[in-house]
């Protein structure tokens, strides 16, 4: 009876300082991207075989073979939030939302908010691509910032945080071969990541120390090929390898280096039918991560888009991915371009379609 309860007490310890983790990670299984374009999230992310623009340097740097006019886009940003925030930084007067949205960087005043919504999640994403981009070459500069936070609903109470900084130079170069049919590219990007991931007691004042960051430097190589073949329906076939030199982070003091970003393989199948003389629709399935190096269900790394595309000016997108449906509309010129979406993924950690973080996107992009 002793020796049992030594053993449950143990247990309990073990538990508990798990518990004490924090849980919360960005979903790079289905989403592997440094950074991401509303319109593929709009298509379920399911975008390797697709992407024929500037966020081919991170999707499928073959497709940039495919853009068709040179862009220079000075003002490229993409901005995301999730309901949970919605719904947090939305109570009250109107006139006091932009405020809520800045208290939401600063984690001591959004702990006492998120007290006030426990068991809600919050999700916030910008990123910034000003680039050059013709076809076979994309020279840019990216900036990625995502915050996550939460105060759980359970027994333990504890408030959680995680932040993740991306930015670097970015350079992406194609090959064409055999009149187009075969496109090889790659993107080099000297990355900078700083990560936290902390738990708190909810009850307690947040304090992060500079300790509590990694934060590391690495050249990150993304190498991939693609295959259309000249026949109707256009068939195409695509792999992406993403950090294809299996670097690791040089570390920047503070905490340490961030994890090693995993070597991963995202492969891809679709097809373009012409359905008018000036429509075409656009039918595509990835399959996320295939060599499984995240250990995640076959069932979240599956995702499957569609686009309808109007002259190449209005897009109707829908999509499935990481479980949950998504869609949005796109808008674009030569000068222009406008992407508004929703998607979602899923909160659970092993399971598939069990608690779904809806989020609400809008991209806007303005140059020559």
């Amino acid at each position: 009876m002793f020796f049992a309860r030594i053993c449950l007490f143990l247990l309990s310890i073990g538990v508990a300082s798990k518990a004490a983790l924090a849980k919360l990670d960005f979903e790079d299984h289905a989403f592997p991207e440094f950074v991401t374009s509303a319109r593929a999230l709009a298509m379920g992310n399911a975008y390797i075989n697709k992407a024929d623009d500037s966020w081919a340097a991170f999707y499928n740097p073959a497709g940039l073979g495919s853009v068709r006019k040179a862009q220079f886009h000075l003002f490229n940003a993409h901005m995301e939030a999730s309901s949970g925030l919605l719904d947090v930084i939305g109570k009250g007067p109107a006139y006091k939302v932009p405020g809520n949205w800045m208290d939401s960087f600063d984690m001591e005043d959004f702990r006492e908010k998120l007290s006030e919504n426990q068991g809600t999640l919050t999700h916030s994403r910008f990123n910034i691509f000003p680039n050059i981009t013709v076809r076979g070459l994309t020279l840019g500069y990216m900036f990625s910032q995502r915050n996550r936070a939460i105060v759980n609903d359970d027994v333990d109470n504890n408030f959680e945080v995680a932040e993740r900084q991306d930015q670097g130079p970015v350079m992406s170069l194609t090959a064409s071969l055999f009149g187009g049919v075969f496109k090889i590219g790659a993107t080099a990007i000297y990355l900078t990541r700083r990560d936290l991931y902390k738990s708190f007691d909810s009850a307690d004042p947040t304090v992060i120390y500079y300790s509590d960051y990694k934060k590391g430097s690495g050249l990150q190589v993304t190498a991939a090929a693609k295959l259309t073949l000249p026949i109707a329906l256009l068939p195409t076939f695509s792999a992406v390898l993403r950090n294809s030199t299996n670097n690791a982070f040089e570390s920047e003091t503070m905490g340490g280096a961030p994890d090693r970003i995993k070597q991963t393989v995202d492969v891809g199948f679709s097809l373009t039918p012409q359905i008018g003389n000036r429509t075409r629709i656009h039918f595509e399935t990835n399959l996320k991560d295939a060599s499984d190096s995240y250990e995640t269900s076959f069932k979240r790394r599956i995702a499957a888009g569609v686009e309808l595309d109007f002259n190449r000016r209005i897009f109707l997108r829908g999509g499935f991915g990481d479980g949950w449906g998504s869609g949005g509309i796109g808008v674009r010129n030569d000068q222009f371009i406008l992407d508004l979406t929703t998607y979602a993924v899923d909160r659970s950690l092993e399971g598939f379609r069990e608690e779904e973080d809806r989020r609400w996107v809008s991209s806007l992009s303005m140059g020559f």
